[in-house]
């Protein structure tokens, strides 16, 4: 990404929130090729690779600015810092809209996308609202799936990279990048305290994984997605 890529990033994020109105200005971009922005070349990549995956790439590289190039533009910025990006969830609980609940297959990745869009507990109540006048009451891979919303939200917050929940545990693994700020982290200590105090429900340790030495904390006798919720729920309160 070229330096004057960088600036026109940064104007337009102080000047536009990265939400609705940021996203329908890129589809506009989108639609005209985004040259203005970016130019030609990023135009064909755009095209290539798809506006979601662009999108995407983009706003990581603005979170990556953020936390080396323009730290000191961020560090007093009020908003909460986001150490983890994506996380992964490896169950064995069934996740999914059935399709005797919701028998159209459009209809179904409809729904998957915009449950993948929502940010908040309001946003996530009303969409289960939503559900439930249009389908009736919802099978138990339906609860577990958006309550499978809330662990990511949770995970990420405590700096969890990928949760794995299966046969009664839920293993999660941090940041793997040890040199992470998020290890210097006011959420992090919140993390180690409730581990030292609470022996008997979970354990913290490294292990040494394909891609290195990672940390780890375990969680025992977990049966179902929403006792997992309300287990990680307290700890960084």
């Amino acid at each position: 990404m070229t330096n004057d890529a960088r600036k026109r990033i940064t104007a337009l994020e102080q000047f536009t929130e990265l939400g609705s109105g940021f996203n329908i200005a890129m589809k506009d971009l989108e639609i005209r090729g985004a040259g203005d922005l970016l130019g030609g070349e990023q135009s064909g990549f755009i095209n290539e690779i798809g506006f979601d995956t662009y999108q995407k790439i983009l706003n990581e590289a603005i979170e990556e600015l953020k936390e080396t190039e323009f730290a000191d533009l961020y560090k007093d910025d009020g908003k909460p810092r986001t150490f983890v990006r994506d996380i992964t969830i490896d169950t064995d609980f069934e996740l999914l809209f059935p399709d005797d609940y919701v028998n159209n297959i459009t209809e179904r990745l409809n729904l998957y996308t915009k449950l993948n869009e929502l940010r908040s507990e309001e946003d996530l109540d009303t969409f289960e609202a939503e559900i439930v006048d249009r389908f009736g009451e919802m099978p138990v891979q339906v609860v577990d799936l958006l309550d499978s919303v809330r662990l990511k939200w949770i995970a990420t917050k405590m700096g969890i990279e990928k949760l794995i929940m299966k046969k009664g545990k839920l293993i999660g693994y941090f940041i793997q990048d040890q040199q992470s700020a998020f290890y210097q982290s006011e959420d992090f200590t919140k993390v180690l305290q409730f581990v030292q105090t609470h022996p008997k429900d979970c354990t913290m340790k490294q292990k040494e994984t394909r891609k290195g030495l990672r940390l780890l904390v375990t969680f025992n006798n977990i049966k179902s997605v929403k006792q997992a919720v309300n287990i990680l729920k307290p700890i960084l309160h």
